[in-house]
């Protein structure tokens, strides 16, 4: 390697350890900025309607998997204890996911879920826990749903979040074996 060369990666190392440095201290600055601010509690109280939006991936006997887009509504009603909020909803997904490997198709699921979760201020960090429901062309099955949370309001009246629920279940293939399924939501819901 000549002089000229390590001259070069010098100051290209240089350069960027430089950017990454001021990037870190903004950082920093910001987040004790952000920790230092005083946080307005947010009351959940109330019930609420919304649509969701997301992904679907399926994994279910002899390799057969799919994935696809899913999208409802959803209705529930939330009750805010201080720091502590307990909730309960149903949420209505659409699909059409093929499973291949002539497995058949879901088409449906349907939740009723139990929501718990703690009110950081400015969002809510919820667990999920209930029952789904999934329709396929084959058969239809029930099963328990769990999952993670979090909900942010824009408003008094406005709140996105998003979710990641898990759910399992048997003999909806032509296989009868188990089928194990995510959904990932992206739902924006209206307060009452």
């Amino acid at each position: 390697m000549s002089d000229d060369t390590l001259i070069d990666l010098r100051f290209g190392e240089r350069f960027f350890l430089e950017r990454f440095m001021k990037v870190l201290k903004a950082l920093i600055i910001s987040s004790i900025a952000t920790i230092s601010a005083p946080v307005m509690a947010e009351d959940w109280t109330g019930a609420y309607a919304g649509f969701s939006f997301g992904y679907a991936d399926a994994d279910g006997p002899n390799g057969s998997s799919g994935n696809d887009t899913v999208f409802g509504p959803h209705i529930g009603y939330d009750r805010d204890f201080g720091n502590f909020v307990l909730g309960g909803e149903l949420e209505y997904n659409r699909l059409s996911l093929n499973l291949g490997g002539n497995e058949g198709t879901l088409d449906s699921m349907t939740r009723l879920k139990l929501r718990g979760g703690y009110d950081f201020g400015a969002a809510l960090g919820y667990v999920v826990v209930g029952a789904a429901r999934v329709d396929s062309s084959v058969d239809s099955d029930t099963a328990a749903v769990y999952g993670i949370g979090v909900a942010y309001p824009i408003n008094d009246k406005f709140i996105i979040s998003g979710e990641a629920l898990r759910q399992n279940f048997d003999d909806v293939t032509r296989s009868d074996g188990s089928l194990d399924s995510n959904v990932f939501n992206l739902r924006t819901t209206f307060r009452f």
